[in-house]
């Protein structure tokens, strides 16, 4: 648990140091995340002598194009979260990351052939029927939110997976690594064109922008570490975390605007995960006690 809780907190305070790599645009400092985390990944597997897994993984074509695909869903993530935190749309990037919840919900009846129960049924209603109304009433469609719960949710699908026999720095490092020569050959021409903002900036934006590397790996195996550890539904709790204060960021530090649209949506969502978040303890109820019993030796009443 603690594992998670780390991770939210840290993506949480991320936009307040996006903040900071400007005047970079968000497609270079996608770049330079991945980039510089892919080199702060293979510098930890040298320490933690994981080379020989990494070469496994690599080696492994259905882990390679399993790996690929996370790295992929990391990417777009990336794009779309430093692009909103960047452009004035970090509360719209936090509607996304609360219906994350919603979508490992979504995830597990369609991949996972689950059932869902009545009260997840309406929650995904309440909180779909929020984001069509925002998405009539601003007149654009909420392809920030959608995007980011999405491609976070099927990244955590895929690391739930392929987790278990897999460590989270090596799998961490292929998802850079695969990435990493379309981004470099974007970072050379943006150097060779003259539009780089980096290392143009000085010193302290060098730091900054090199600082996305360790600002982008620690979160990662943080969430990695506790996916493979933690069932989805309890991941969904704790990573409430992260949009509360995304929240609070663009509306009380940066200043966006919440319109009644919003405010609706937003309500709407909140609602939705309630519903959710009751029915999941109404469900653990019955579980806790029975083990109270097993362990006193008395059976459950019925």
């Amino acid at each position: 648990m603690t594992l998670g809780i780390s991770s939210y907190l840290i993506w949480g305070m991320l936009p307040l140091y996006l903040a900071l790599t400007k005047p970079a645009g968000a497609l270079e400092v996608l770049a330079h995340r991945a980039l510089w985390a892919g080199l702060m990944c293979l510098v930890a597997l040298a320490f933690t002598r994981g080379y020989r897994a990494m070469r496994a993984a690599f080696a492994d074509r259905r882990t390679l194009g399993v790996l690929s695909v996370a790295g992929v869903l990391l990417t777009i993530n990336w794009f779309v979260f430093v692009w909103a935190a960047t452009n004035g749309h970090l509360v719209d990037a936090a509607l996304g990351y609360f219906i994350n919840p919603l979508v490992s919900v979504l995830l597990g009846v369609v991949l996972l052939g689950e059932r869902l129960r009545p009260a997840a049924w309406v929650a995904v209603g309440v909180a779909s029927c929020g984001i069509v109304v925002m998405g009539v009433a601003i007149g654009t469609f909420p392809w920030v939110a959608l995007a980011l719960a999405f491609s976070f949710g099927l990244y955590g699908f895929i690391e739930k997976k392929v987790g278990d026999g897999i460590p989270a720095l090596v799998s961490l490092t292929v998802e850079t690594l695969v990435v990493a020569p379309v981004l470099g050959a974007y970072v050379v021409w943006l150097t060779v064109s003259g539009r780089a903002a980096f290392p143009g900036g000085g010193l302290g934006h060098s730091l900054i922008m090199v600082g996305l590397g360790a600002a982008t790996v620690v979160p990662l195996l943080l969430f990695n570490g506790a996916a493979r550890r933690l069932p989805l539904s309890t991941l969904g709790f704790v990573q409430y975390l992260c949009p509360v204060m995304q929240f609070i960021t663009g509306v009380v530090i940066f200043h966006e605007a919440m319109s009644g649209a919003r405010w609706f949506a937003f309500g709407a969502v909140w609602i939705a995960l309630i519903i959710l978040t009751v029915s999941a303890v109404w469900r653990l109820r019955p579980s806790a006690r029975q083990a109270q019993a097993a362990t006193t030796g008395l059976q459950p009443k019925t």
